[in-house]
């Protein structure tokens, strides 16, 4: 009968703790989206900035080659919109999703390549982020039809 109560009040405390260790995360994760927002909002300030301040003081013709670095700062925001939407989903079901994760990596990597400046960048770089690019897309497609699956 002792073993039995004794069993009993760990397991308490072992739930108490993981309960602890849960209302930890759920705090530190909305701290995460509460500051992503801000790096969002400033993102969002830094891009209006910069978009202004090129269409004034840019000579003409030059406008091209600035445009790759707002299309930079375009994909820093949706990153960072997709890390609050993975930090989001989280608070939501307190569950990781893969899917998101692999989306936002892709979104990354995808800017990576558009502002890649090709005169400064080796071939094995350029390999490098196909390869990134060929297993992300792979990771994202077994997720897909694994998600399919388990929805029929």
């Amino acid at each position: 009968m002792k073993k039995l109560l004794r069993r009993i009040l760990g397991a308490t405390k072992d739930e108490n703790f993981m309960h602890f260790i849960e209302n930890i995360e759920v705090l530190v994760s909305k701290a995460l989206s509460l500051f992503m927002v801000v790096v969002i909002l400033v993102a969002i300030a830094d891009l209006g900035f910069f978009i202004f301040k090129e269409l004034f003081t840019v000579p003409y013709g030059k406008f091209n080659t600035t445009l790759y670095k707002i299309f930079g700062l375009f994909l820093n925001i949706l990153i960072a919109l997709e890390i609050l939407e993975n930090i989001t989903a989280y608070l939501r079901k307190h569950v990781f999703q893969v899917e998101l994760v692999i989306v936002t990596s892709l979104i990354a990597v995808a800017r990576k390549i558009i502002i890649l400046d090709l005169e400064k960048v080796g071939g094995i770089d350029i390999i490098g982020l196909g390869i990134a690019i060929l297993a992300l897309s792979i990771s994202y497609l077994i997720i897909r039809l694994s998600n399919s699956k388990d929805a029929s």
